[in-house]
């Protein structure tokens, strides 16, 4: 099943939540309105959102407030963007400036901050507690996860047990709480477990991908610069590979390129990548995480809208950008 093909299941969902994000970015304030509005259609996905309709609709839900959360899910996501771009110090993102190039830090986090704070507004409207309590539980670890990423910055002895642990709190943990809504909303407690190792699973392989491509995408197809992790000083996987498995000249470019001058020597270490077997491994280890995703959805009942969340798994794996 496409990407299209998954998102015309809910064709009606998808518009009322794009319609119900741009009423709930209004604001007063000028350039509140000026960066929400830049950044929500500015060409994401919209991955997140969709999980959170997949898996009410999958679970039987006749509602509304799946709506609401799927908004929720997208502001709480667009915010962390605001926020890691300013970190990051990025100036791309999906093909165009980052809110930060244009506007400059202080507002992109201020607006930022106002996204969080509209998303928790919104999430007591459904009037489940469940809801505050899972949610309030992923922001709080998204925000650990950041931190662990920065802990992690320009150290080239990162192993990937830390790095899992990153993108497990850092990722995964807003697909978790996506796919979780399904169920809450329903008040299919039998099904919970199952949607939150969905999501958990799902997260980690898109983001394996995400670091995969960081090396293979074109950057026009990519939406950034090719190589940001590695400026950033970044040790994802593929060059934690390389660092564990890579001979002694190899291991020594790819540290010094980590701890201090990863930008002059991209051209270099993508090279030792594409010639180590690292995009392979982290490709093999992002579809393990796949097929747990799908292995996890076991107990629920068959329908279309299963099998397009089985997609969604196998789509995370094999994308371009």
């Amino acid at each position: 099943m496409t990407l299209k093909e998954i998102r015309a299941l809910i064709a009606d969902d998808i518009d009322a939540v794009d319609q119900l994000i741009l009423n709930r970015l209004s604001s007063d304030v000028v350039l509140i309105n000026q960066i929400g509005h830049y950044i929500i259609n500015s060409g994401g996905k919209r991955l997140r959102p969709l999980l959170v309709l997949l898996s009410a609709r999958a679970c039987g839900y006749q509602g509304t407030d799946h709506l609401t959360m799927a908004a929720v899910i997208e502001f709480i996501h667009t915010s962390t963007l605001l926020h890691d771009d300013v970190v990051d110090e990025s100036d791309t993102r999906r093909g165009n400036q980052t809110a930060n190039e244009v506007w400059g830090n202080a507002a992109s986090v201020l607006v930022g901050d106002f996204l969080y704070s509209r998303s928790f507004e919104m999430m007591v409207e459904p009037g489940i507690m469940r809801i505050m309590q899972v949610m309030s539980e992923a922001t709080n670890v998204i925000a650990e996860g950041e931190v662990l990423q920065l802990l992690n910055i320009h150290d080239a002895d990162t192993t990937e047990e830390r790095y899992m642990e990153v993108i497990h709190r850092k990722t995964a943990k807003l697909f978790e709480a996506a796919t979780q809504m399904g169920p809450i909303l329903t008040g299919r407690t039998d099904l919970e477990e199952a949607f939150v190792l969905y999501g958990r699973h799902l997260g980690a392989a898109f983001q394996l991908i995400d670091d995969a491509l960081d090396y293979l995408a074109d950057e026009e197809e990519l939406g950034k610069n090719v190589g940001d992790d590695l400026a950033e000083g970044k040790p994802t996987l593929p060059l934690i590979y390389v660092l564990q498995n890579g001979n002694d000249n190899e291991k020594q470019i790819i540290r010094e390129a980590i701890e201090k001058d990863g930008a002059e020597r991209l051209e270099e270490v993508t090279a030792i990548i594409k010639n180590s077997g690292a995009i392979a491994y982290t490709q093999k280890l992002a579809q393990s995480e796949a097929e747990k995703a799908k292995s996890a959805l076991a107990s629920l009942e068959a329908s279309e809208l299963k099998e397009a969340l089985k997609s969604l798994a196998d789509l995370a794996v094999h994308r371009t950008h």
